[in-house]
């Protein structure tokens, strides 16, 4: 297990390869772990990183720090520990707001950002993910695999007093503005079997910055990095390759990434 100490308190982090940093910061269901597969495929070309945040994992629960402002800072804090600069940012969930969060008061310093079921409305959230306790947010949103262990295993350690401070911030003036604001390429991702965060409309979608693209996950639920791991890896690896500045509607080029979310 690899940590820093952020003002006293652990952070957890892993950390798997060599080459062009990325993060992957996960949702409000699990912790790290559920990344792991992800990360084993970017390893080959990129130093991957997974962190917990404040209340999920192994990082300290330090209920001071379960807003999602302050989960917005770690990612800056861990940055500034680990001396990173350049980044791109993986998020799921919880993860997705936070690290678009990330993107849009650090533009030079986060490459992109790939926003896993991400809620670009409050309304968005189904109410059940706001209230449930962790292992029960679990075992709604997963069937039980080997596949799904993993998230399955760590939502115990879960404090669900930062699932409630997070879900309070999403009404906040700047996160509801996020993904209008944001000017680094970001791609959004989006299982159509979603129960815990609603597909976008593409009307939505379209009125964002030309630098905002959207995949719909046909097959796919909450977790589409579990549900569709090869075509999440795959994606992934062709979103990090776009070059500086590029857009990434122009992998619409791609016949298998043609179709936007509905």
């Amino acid at each position: 297990m690899s940590a820093v100490l952020i003002e006293n308190q652990i952070l957890h982090y892993e950390v798997l390869g060599r080459g062009r940093p990325l993060i992957f910061v996960h949702g409000w269901v699990g912790s790290w772990r559920y990344w792991i597969p992800v990360m084993q495929a970017a390893s080959v070309g990129y130093r991957a990183y997974a962190l917990d945040l404040w209340g999920f994992g192994d990082t300290a629960k330090a209920t001071d720090r379960y807003s999602l402002d302050f989960q917005v800072k770690l990612i800056e804090q861990f940055l500034d520990q680990m001396g990173i600069g350049r980044v791109a940012l993986i998020g799921h969930g919880l993860g997705a707001v936070v690290s678009v969060m990330a993107a849009l008061r650090n533009p030079t310093v986060v490459d992109r950002v790939m926003a896993i079921s991400y809620p670009l409305t409050e309304a968005s959230v189904n109410p059940r993910l706001r209230s449930g306790a962790p292992l029960e947010l679990a075992d709604w949103l997963l069937e039980k695999t080997p596949q799904t262990e993993p998230v399955r295993g760590d939502a115990p350690k879960t404090d669900p007093q930062a699932i409630a401070a997070s879900m309070q911030g999403l009404s906040l003036p700047e996160v509801r503005e996020a993904s209008a604001r944001l000017q680094n390429a970001c791609l959004l991702v989006s299982g159509l079997n979603d129960p815990a965060v609603t597909v976008p409309d593409l009307d939505l979608v379209m009125g964002l910055p030309e630098q905002t693209h959207g995949i719909l996950f046909e097959q796919s639920g909450h977790f589409p990095m579990l549900d569709e791991g090869s075509k999440f890896n795959r994606l992934l690896i062709d979103f990090l390759t776009l070059g500086q500045g590029e857009s990434p509607r122009q992998m619409q080029l791609k016949e298998e990434w043609k179709r936007r979310v509905r």
